[in-house]
């Protein structure tokens, strides 16, 4: 690490890993559209991030494809029975929580929040691939959803009563109930954000040890070893983001709520 740290020296204010990132970069994207500023604050797009999350979506249309082409009730393929397992799961964790009637409209955002989610994690565990869930912006707009869907549910099944745990059981609790909605998607998007920024940060640094003896004593096995981890915790980040949307929703529509 000393040695590319070395190498990377005199590259001003671009630390080693911004180094490295640029250098896998082989889609030649920017990094960022300008569009101007508003109120003196600059307009950005990150370009990275929308152009991995359509590769994203085309990579898990492409595998539902393969799932369904050849459906056969009697004797089904291995991706077939892979997403029958995936849906019952899902669809299992719904009903627990609430009755089936109130989960049903929330199944399918529900398998595509746990499958979309999942495919960009497991994703980026290919270099040259940027996690759209690394970037605070795409968590954000996830754990935003997410809230729509507690007051859309919320309201959907209890009408105006929805709003009565703000004033319940005393109006002196309204501030706190605010600071609880504020919280769940701030909480849920830093979550998401900072374990896929950490993992990107590990892969990004265990590729800068691949050179000479490191290549085999620490690039390799350790890299190996980690990027087996990596897809373990993609998975396991994108079911806790799945369970919380699902406990989430199912508070907002309970009886005691």
């Amino acid at each position: 690490m000393r040695a590319v740290a070395a190498e990377y020296a005199g590259h001003g204010e671009k630390t080693v890993l911004e180094k490295i990132h640029h250098d896998l970069n082989i889609w030649g994207i920017p990094k960022h559209w300008d569009l101007g500023e508003f109120m003196g604050f600059p307009i950005q797009l990150n370009a990275e991030t929308i152009f991995h999350t359509w590769v994203a979506m085309a990579v898990c249309l492409l595998i539902a494809w393969v799932a369904v082409r050849r459906i056969d009730m009697r004797r089904p393929g291995k991706m077939q029975v892979c997403f029958e397992m995936l849906f019952d799961f899902l669809r299992g964790l719904i009903n627990q929580s609430m009755s089936p009637k109130k989960g049903a409209g929330l199944f399918s955002i529900v398998v595509t929040f746990f499958f979309f989610i999942a495919v960009m994690n497991v994703m980026g565990v290919v270099p040259t691939y940027v996690k759209p869930t690394a970037d605070i912006q795409t968590t954000f707009a996830f754990a935003l959803i997410t809230v729509s869907l507690i007051y859309i549910w919320g309201i959907k099944y209890k009408g105006a009563k929805y709003f009565k745990h703000y004033v319940s059981p005393s109006p002196i609790f309204l501030p706190i109930t605010i600071i609880e909605d504020i919280a769940k998607p701030v909480t849920l998007a830093f979550r998401l954000f900072g374990n896929m920024k950490g993992k990107e940060i590990m892969i990004l640094s265990l590729l800068a040890l691949i050179s000479g003896t490191s290549w085999l004593a620490g690039g390799f096995l350790a890299g190996t070893l980690w990027l087996l981890f990596c897809i373990f915790i993609s998975l396991i980040q994108a079911f806790v983001f799945t369970m919380l949307t699902i406990a989430f929703v199912s508070s907002a529509v309970s009886e005691d709520h």
